[in-house]
């Protein structure tokens, strides 16, 4: 049995089968619990704990980090952006107003008037053939003039000698049916010579002059330039061959192939730019005439023709050449720079400069391209400062804090 004990401290308690006083221990517990709580919050020992991001999709870097690195952020531009599409081509010759001067009959040539390069108006004599078949067949036609001469002065002579009863009907009849032979026969040997080439003028002096000549010119169809010479003096000619090449380069073609992704981007009558590798910074502007209506299977490519003028003579046939055609964009397009696109875990995104240490982790739809700007279809708003230089650095930080982005 516990029986109270009377000190100067206090009472204490002490069964009654022992000598010695034990202290009540929950008092002294109970005090310590008191000390404790009257202990200042700095006698702690100091505990590091890494901050970790507030909000989803925000990426939050610490002072130390950011001064290890570069950032700078660009804002979100609305605007018009011209988005071009180049290909590549080559300079011919307009074949539209391109000649192959040939001849209608075999002959030799005795005189060459013109070189390579040389500018002609129409009709210049480029060259001169002598030709037997052209002799034979004037011969022939100035024969069958004469005949038929000959044929109508007997039917005039029989109708008039019929009419003072001197000759039959019968005879008359005979007369009329030679000259109408000899008409078709004179009729004949014209035409002979008009397939030969002859012009009516030359067939004019035959039955002014009745003389032959067996020359043959070579002349230029209209103005233009000798691009192609195949001829010597001497040589013998036959009708299948192309003596000289005529073309008035005053509007040239480019031809080129248009890749199949951006047949979408090319109509007819497009003003688009040309430039060649000999004139690196001239651009010279010509007008879509030409849009095939096939691919090529093997290339998977379509054939572009562009009509140049060309009145200075700069552009020469079989240049190499690039034609750039800008395709239509949306006038109100929002665009920021390529290198603040980063590959994320579900497509492209950017980042938003939310704060000095806080950037948002942005999914982005994109668009066209042009040089170091690319449009934004979704995932940004205008104005909103995305990060330029340093983007990299920032998706390096976001794979380590496993941050995905905001949609």
């Amino acid at each position: 049995m516990l029986q109270p004990i009377a000190t100067s401290a206090g009472t204490w308690w002490a069964g009654a089968s022992r000598s010695r006083v034990y202290p009540c221990l929950w008092i002294i517990g109970l005090a310590l619990v008191f000390v404790a709580c009257d202990k200042a919050p700095d006698q702690s020992p100091a505990v590091k704990v890494h901050a970790v991001d507030s909000m989803p999709g925000v990426l939050h870097l610490t002072s130390e980090e950011l001064a290890r690195t570069v950032i700078e952020a660009s804002p979100v531009a609305r605007g018009q952006l011209r988005v071009p599409r180049e290909f590549t081509a080559t300079i011919q010759s307009n074949e539209n107003e391109l000649a192959e001067v040939t001849t209608l009959i075999r002959g030799r040539v005795v005189k060459v008037s013109v070189d390579v390069g040389q500018d002609v108006k129409k009709d210049t004599v480029l060259a001169l053939l002598h030709s037997t078949d052209l002799g034979v067949t004037e011969s022939a036609y100035l024969k069958a003039a004469a005949r038929l001469h000959e044929a109508e002065l007997a039917y005039e002579r029989a109708k008039d000698l019929h009419e003072h009863k001197a000759v039959s009907l019968a005879e008359v009849q005979r007369r009329e049916a030679e000259m109408k032979t000899a008409r078709a026969e004179a009729r004949e040997t014209q035409n002979r010579l008009e397939l030969l080439g002859v012009p009516r003028q030359e067939v004019e002096r035959l039955d002014r002059d009745h003389t032959i000549k067996a020359d043959v010119p070579l002349r230029a169809p209209f103005d233009g330039r000798v691009i192609m010479r195949n001829i010597t003096r001497g040589e013998v000619v036959e009708t299948n061959q192309k003596f000289f090449t005529v073309a008035d380069l005053s509007d040239v073609w480019v031809v080129g192939n248009v890749p199949e992704k951006d047949v979408q981007f090319i109509r007819k009558d497009q003003k688009v730019d040309v430039i060649v590798s000999a004139y690196p910074h001239a651009i010279f502007p010509g007008t879509i005439t030409y849009i095939s209506d096939v691919l090529d299977p093997a290339t998977r490519t379509m054939r572009l023709r562009v009509t140049v003028p060309n009145p200075d003579h700069m552009l020469k046939p079989e240049m190499f050449a690039t034609v750039r055609v800008y395709a239509e964009t949306n006038p109100d397009a929002l665009t920021i720079p390529l290198a603040a696109v980063q590959n994320g875990p579900g497509g492209k995104m950017a980042f938003v400069r939310r704060g000095a240490n806080d950037f948002e982790v942005r999914a982005v739809k994109l668009g066209l391209e042009r040089g170091e700007l690319v449009t934004v279809l979704a995932g940004v708003s205008e104005g909103e400062p995305v990060v330029t230089r340093g983007s990299f650095m920032l998706k390096s930080e976001m794979e380590r804090h496993k941050i995905e982005p905001a949609p």
